[in-house]
């Protein structure tokens, strides 16, 4: 009785079947990426000591994102959504399979490592392209934000907090024992993801080259005039956001005179804040009109940049990181409702992509300018530039935002 009581509240029945089975596959599936979250690091720290190659591993994990992130796009509004998101997720199986074989048979070195990562970074891509189209075809529209939370909450616990603090704790036991652990967690999403049914699709598109897709795709965010101010305020704030977040640890040390637990507990903060919040966040779409919920998630961005730019109090840092965490993802889930609502259904996967490569995009954009920034000018420099860039652009698109988080596809 109280199970299921608490499984209304979390997916009401109204939101249907085929989202309980995909959330739960989702929640499951984000368990064993937080425990790959903190052994993959310490995993790749065993093969080599070149700061080179350990940066190279987390490269090859973003860059799929970049290099097929539009085609995956096309693939998934030009196939079976399901199909394509259960053939990635086995592919990544097969490549974590190679992986633990590797490692219990002493044949793992750098080159193969970083040769596997690149394959479940590119599977990866395929599956979550697949996955966020599905989200509008199963959940009606004005449940869309209620959704996207519910699955955020899943990234921020089990992914955030419980998934690295148990993928550092069974790698201790042995390097093979968390991806093993990674391995049946992905099983079991994938046989929970395979109870989901979607309605019928629509009539077929004409065959047409991929690239004719992608074009079609972009075309119709240019002339989508809110979902393209959209897609460039999230390149633009994750350009202002990856500068200071790139160097966060340096900032923590510089600037807080905090070790590792210290820095441990700041983004854990984070992580708390942004739990309250998804938790809240029918209450909060509920009471306050969306438009002006948007305008109070990007305003609470900049505030964030200054005052981490001012502070040098550890205490602070971690009340600011909370406040971070909550408006964060409360943007998050609602920014992408607001694009789910406005897109066709036949464009989703297309748009999803450019908003995903539009956000990978502007982090490594962002990351790379805030080391060469804080190098040059000092640990806080970076949230100086963020604080300034953030807020230039929030003064530009302010009197859009209304527009914006009330879009829909009639305007094409």
């Amino acid at each position: 009785m109280l199970v299921g009581r608490l499984t209304d509240i979390i997916a009401p029945p109204r939101m249907g079947t085929a989202f309980r089975w995909n959330l739960a596959s989702s929640w499951v599936g984000q368990v064993g990426d937080g425990i790959a979250l903190a052994a993959g690091p310490l995993l790749v720290a065993t093969q080599t000591r070149s700061p080179v190659l350990i940066a190279a591993a987390a490269v090859v994990q973003r860059l799929p994102g970049l290099a097929v992130g539009l085609y995956a796009g096309a693939v998934a509004d030009r196939v079976d959504r399901r199909r394509v998101v259960i053939v990635a997720n086995l592919a990544r199986l097969l490549a974590l399979v190679a992986l633990v074989t590797a490692l219990l048979t002493g044949t793992l070195s750098i080159g193969l490592l970083l040769g596997l990562l690149l394959l479940v970074g590119t599977a990866e891509v395929f599956a979550d392209t697949g996955w966020r189209a599905i989200l509008p075809m199963i959940v009606d529209p004005a449940d869309l934000g209620l959704a996207n939370a519910r699955q955020m909450s899943g990234f921020l616990v089990a992914n955030q907090l419980i998934g690295p603090a148990v993928g550092a704790a069974l790698f201790a036991l042995g390097s093979a024992v968390p991806f093993g652990v990674h391995v049946l967690s992905l099983l079991l999403a994938v046989a929970l993801f395979s109870r989901v049914e979607l309605p019928a699709a629509g009539a077929g598109r004409p065959a047409q080259h991929a690239g004719r897709d992608i074009l079609d795709g972009l075309r119709w965010i240019r002339h989508h005039a809110a979902v393209r101010t959209l897609t460039l305020v999230i390149l633009v704030f994750n350009i202002t956001w990856g500068a200071p977040w790139g160097v966060l640890v340096y900032w923590a040390q510089e600037r807080l005179g905090v070790g590792p637990v210290g820095f441990g507990l700041l983004t854990t903060a984070s992580a708390v804040g942004g739990i309250a919040s998804v938790l809240a966040y029918g209450w909060l779409e509920r009471r306050i009109p969306l438009g002006r919920l948007m305008k109070a998630c990007l305003t609470l961005e900049v505030l964030t940049h200054l005052a981490l730019a001012l502070t040098t109090s550890w205490v602070v840092a971690m009340a600011v990181m909370a406040m971070f965490g909550a408006y964060a993802f409360v943007w998050a889930s609602l920014s992408s409702a607001v694009r789910q609502r406005a897109t066709p259904q036949e464009y989703q996967g297309r748009v999803g992509s450019v908003y995903w490569v539009g956000l990978v995009g502007g982090l490594l954009v962002g990351q790379a300018l805030g080391g060469v920034i804080a190098d040059r000018f000092g640990a806080a420099a970076p949230f100086w530039f963020a604080f300034a860039g953030a807020g230039l652009t929030l003064v530009l698109v302010w009197r859009r935002l209304d527009l914006i988080a009330h879009a829909d596809a009639a305007e094409v």
